[in-house]
């Protein structure tokens, strides 16, 4: 019997899916993606990071149309998102003083855009290449990874953050990163479902890639050394500075009276760390306050490092009407004490507008004077110099991205990261953060200072492991001691790479077999 090639397409991709009606299918979906949430800091409930992707698995197994994989993947990423980062609803509503009702309109379009990433998984796992666990873990890692820098990216909610503290698979981070651990927890999440389908054979790679991660943990290799220099003494300043009061112009000099007062106790010390922005306003505005700030610290052979708005007058062109450019930026001053560090990942609209020029072709905002920005800082900076040593930063919300903490982390000896997360409250969202501070910690070998506006102040090890932490939403002083560390991790030194190939190497032969599988059906037919 001979087909049409109508009746093939028919034959091969049936526009009648199989399976549960649609509106249940999506409505598991988007509940699948929301509890993912649970997975993470602070609820720490880790299976949920192996059922949620594993019943989107499930869910595209069956035959379908494209349309309906895509509108699968989108509820989940959906679900994912409007409630994973939900955090944001803090910062827009609380702070942003957005009515209720427009600030949840915000969140869904939020949640609807960042779900296309998994939108697009689905609809190409279920059109392009072989439905099998390694494709569908591959696709997972593209679309994390496609998070770190598409559209400046917005790298929140791995599957790898969930198993920060579970030591047996986390061994994985100094080799490959976050992304070989969302690998492995995808594939075997996959792996299982094809398990109740009485397909065990899918087992063999995931239970190889835990027994390696086993095995990493239990040798416990030593990625980088001691450097054989004292411990460091450190004290981290958290000075619970409330978020409508912090950028307002009469309670600038409270606030630094604030910080001086709790730094007061800790001159002697080897480090004082100041939060994000603590200082509240540019260098040249502060110069009084600095200048008796860096002579305590010299006379008590004391390094201050702090975070400040820092605008660089040298590089202003009095022809041009424009704002001398400035920075989110890190300064190390006093004792034994040299650098600036200049932050290279802005949030968008937070700190920066995109695309700003645009704006141009707006005549009520052409030339406005309120629009301003603050500039990137450059990529390729030299780590701060402290105590003899070399520090590298990163500001707040940079320290999500693993290959730009990466670069910074290179010819460390160990690592600070200063925020103001105050702008999300009592929320999941500081939580989550310090998590991903933890994973940054393990990746690249080195210990983590952490200081923080409201909280999670905190020391890490290079291990990943919380040494010393201060409660949230308390004006106090952390104090602990750090240690130098010298060499590189596998990925410091190689960074993304071996997962990113690793996973394109999967796909196209996945898409290769699938390609092959068809033409071998229509030669059949």
């Amino acid at each position: 019997m001979r087909l049409s090639s109508v009746d093939l397409q028919k034959r091969l991709n049936p526009d009648k899916p199989k399976g549960m009606p649609m509106l249940m299918t999506l409505l598991i979906a988007l509940l699948a993606g929301a509890v993912f949430l649970f997975a993470l800091a602070p609820y720490g409930i880790w299976p949920l990071a192996l059922l949620s992707p594993a019943v989107l698995y499930a869910l595209l197994m069956p035959q379908m149309s494209g349309k309906r994989a895509f509108l699968i993947g989108q509820a989940y990423g959906t679900g994912l998102w409007c409630v994973g980062a939900f955090w944001l609803y803090t910062s827009i509503h609380v702070y942003g003083a957005t009515p209720a009702w427009l600030a949840l309109i915000m969140i869904a379009l939020m949640g609807l855009g960042m779900g296309l990433f998994h939108g697009f998984l689905a609809l190409i796992f279920n059109r392009m290449v072989g439905k099998q666990p390694l494709s569908f873990a591959a696709l997972w890692i593209l679309q994390e990874w496609m998070k770190t820098w598409l559209f400046t990216g917005f790298p929140w909610l791995f599957v790898g953050y969930a198993f920060t503290e579970q030591y047996w698979l986390s061994s994985l981070a100094p080799v490959a990163g976050v992304f070989a651990i969302s690998f492995v927890a995808v594939l075997l999440a996959a792996s299982v479902v094809e398990l109740l389908r009485r397909r065990g054979g899918y087992m063999v790679v995931p239970i190889v890639l835990l027994v390696i991660s086993t095995s990493l943990w239990l040798i416990n290799p030593q990625w980088t050394k001691e450097k054989g220099t004292p411990d460091l003494s450190v004290s981290l300043i958290q000075g619970n500075i409330p978020q409508d009061l912090k950028w307002l112009t009469e309670y600038q000099v409270e606030t630094l009276n604030i910080y001086a007062q709790l730094t007061s106790t800790e001159w002697g010390r080897d480090i004082i760390l100041w939060p994000e922005s603590s200082i509240p306003m540019f260098q040249t505005d502060a110069v009084g306050f600095i200048n008796e700030m860096v002579k305590m610290a010299k006379e008590t052979d004391t390094t201050w490092v702090t975070g400040i708005p820092y605008k660089d007058d040298a590089a202003f062109d009095e022809t041009r009407d424009e704002y001398p450019p400035f920075y989110n930026s890190v300064i190390a001053l006093g004792a034994d004490a040299e650098g600036l560090y200049k932050k290279q990942r802005l949030v968008p609209f937070g700190e920066y507008i995109p695309l700003e020029g645009l704006l141009d072709i707006l005549p009520d905002l052409a030339g406005s004077q309120d629009i301003m920005s603050y500039s990137r800082g450059s990529d390729t900076q030299s780590p701060l110099r402290v105590r003899g040593h070399n520090l590298g930063a990163a500001v707040c919300y940079e320290v999500a991205y693993p290959d730009t903490t990466r670069k910074n982390a290179v010819d460390t000896d160990f690592l600070l990261t200063i925020s103001n997360d105050a702008w999300f409250g009592k929320s999941a969202g500081p939580l989550q953060h310090l998590q991903m501070v933890q994973m940054r910690a393990l990746e690249n070998g080195r210990w983590f200072m952490r200081a923080t506006n409201t909280g999670v102040t905190a020391i890490i090890d290079h291990k990943g492991h919380i040494v010393e932490r201060a409660p949230q939403f308390e004006r106090m002083v952390l104090r602990g001691d750090i240690q130098a560390r010298e060499g590189q991790t596998p990925f410091t030194r190689f960074g993304n790479y071996p997962i990113l190939f690793t996973i394109a190497l999967l796909l196209l032969l996945s898409y290769l077999g699938r390609r092959s599988r068809t033409q071998v059906k229509l030669g059949r037919s």
